[in-house]
């Protein structure tokens, strides 16, 4: 049913009064700081309004779901038809980079206090000095000087500042950045929840407000200039979570191999499968390249965004964007991501919005964008205490601060792992049921759910199933190798 003039109208008066509200909000909080910080806060603050006013205008879905086009050939190249360059190749490219690891996460989902990043993962070491490792091992092996720069929020940057310190002596050039951030807003009013523009004042009145915020932030701080000035050509994004992420030189030379098709903004992909079917997938619509998240998805379409045939690729967050192009498309106010809506309800009985953006829905803003799909080894992140598990176990060999399967390993794919939330799902808790890690070499699948621990020099094979249930408790004993087994009742071992 068509709107009306007058409907139509309405909504607009609605609109601008709305966005003129937020302004004075906004101004009323920057009339609190000093002429100093108000600089600097007004520059941030205004990115948030000219959101919401984004926010404001978009009704609907982003994408009309019959005007998705199919994928045009060689919009997804195969990783294994890449160039291996020559060593003196890689040399030169490499001082051409800078890898950006996205660092703004908390360990709060696996039960961890300060930033994700300083959770150990193997033998000791945290995400963030795997990171350090492989850049110096880069440094190192090359001769070059490949700057490693962190996103953090203001939630991760005061612990990072104090870790970062350890690394000062090493052979690797660091820097880092605070992304936006940005106050909550209350659902029904749209008025910032913050009395004050102090964010330490009350911390849950503010939040980051996504990693789509990176290329705005990026320029704020001084350092895309910077990079440019040196020469750098291109950036190598990732979480830091995702310890797949290295940097490939067979990608970097697609990237910087001059020419009328080079691009401008690579997304690596891998096959969908069904633990992917919530990932972002690529598609064509408007003949360009896009991100379409599952955000985006009319309810009616889920079910054909999930299935692995229709889209058989999923976003990995590993992104190669060329620093100038960054530069051009927000000199040219170009920079539009689709808004992402996430609505939370706080400890102190607020019902909020924040207005989040996703660094991969800037690909339709550059040209030339394409996707490689890149081997699964280049997507392993650590979400759960599962995926903690796998990187612990002798399925993977530490190198130069990367992991890679271990060639023992007889097929490449990984074991499908799930732990019980109650008794797994925090690190301390997850660590404190295993003497050490089972040999996980030969396994394809575990599933372990209540009271379960596992003594030292346990062999897991195959399928294995281990179930405690209520007021059970189940010990598995050192040495023991499980193939093909399921476990379940009451089993205790006690030392005398």
């Amino acid at each position: 049913m068509p709107i009306s003039k007058e409907s139509s109208e309405f909504q607009e008066a609605m609109q601008r009064d709305a966005a003129t509200r937020l302004d004075a909000d906004l101004e009323q909080l920057l009339s609190q700081l000093s002429p100093q910080e108000r600089a600097a806060r007004a520059k941030e603050l205004g990115g948030f309004s000219r959101l919401f006013a984004r926010f404001l205008k978009e009704k609907g879905p982003s994408v009309e779901w019959d005007r998705i086009q199919k994928l045009p050939e060689g919009a997804v190249r195969q990783y294994e038809s890449l160039n291996q360059p020559s060593e003196a190749r890689i040399k030169d490219m490499l001082n051409k980079l800078v890898v950006v690891k996205l660092n703004g996460g908390l360990g709060t989902s696996m039960g961890c206090r300060g930033p994700k990043s300083i959770i150990s993962v193997r033998n000791d070491l945290t995400f963030l000095d795997l990171t350090v490792q492989q850049i110096e091992h880069l440094n190192k092996k090359y001769g070059v000087n490949v700057p490693l720069v962190l996103m953090n929020s203001f939630n991760t940057d005061e612990d990072t500042q104090k870790i970062v310190r350890k690394y000062e002596n090493l052979n690797v050039e660091f820097h880092t950045f605070n992304q936006s951030c940005y106050p909550r807003i209350q659902k029904d009013t749209y008025h910032p929840i913050c009395k004050s523009p102090v964010v330490k004042a009350d911390l849950e009145a503010w939040y980051p407000p996504g990693h789509g915020d990176f290329y705005e932030s990026f320029k704020n701080s001084g350092l895309l200039t910077k990079f440019i000035a040196q020469g750098r050509q291109f950036c190598f994004l990732s979480n830091i979570d995702n310890l797949g992420a290295t940097v490939d030189t067979r990608i970097l030379d697609l990237v910087l191999t001059p020419g009328q098709d080079a691009p401008e903004f690579v997304m690596e992909v891998t096959d969908k499968t069904k633990a992917d079917v919530k990932g972002g997938t690529l598609i064509q619509y408007e003949n360009k390249l896009r991100l379409l998240e599952i955000a985006q998805v009319p309810k009616e379409h889920v079910d054909d965004f999930t299935s692995v045939k229709t889209f058989k690729f999923f976003n990995t967050n590993n992104l190669w964007i060329k620093l100038d192009a960054i530069e051009n498309v927000l000199a040219q106010g170009t920079l539009n991501m689709e808004i992402i809506l996430n609505p939370k309800h706080l400890d102190s009985g607020h019902d909020v919005l924040q207005l989040e953006t996703a660094v991969g829905a800037a690909m339709k803003c550059f040209s030339r964008g394409i996707g490689i799909n890149v081997p699964r080894s280049r997507f392993l992140p650590v979400k759960k205490t599962s995926d903690l598990l796998l990187v612990m176990s002798n399925l993977y060999a530490l190198q130069g601060g990367s992991l890679g399967m271990s060639p023992l390993r007889m097929f490449p794919t990984t074991p499908h792992i799930k732990l019980g939330d109650k008794h797994f799902n925090k690190v301390k808790d997850f660590l404190s049921r295993f003497a050490t890690i089972p040999d996980m070499l030969e396994l394809d699948h575990l599933t372990v759910s209540g009271d379960v621990t596992f003594g030292k020099g346990v062999s897991l094979k195959g399928t294995v199933i281990i179930i405690a249930n209520h007021g059970d408790r189940i010990d598995i004993p050192s040495g023991a190798i499980l193939e093909n087994k399921i476990v379940s009742g009451n089993l205790r071992i006690l030392n005398h």
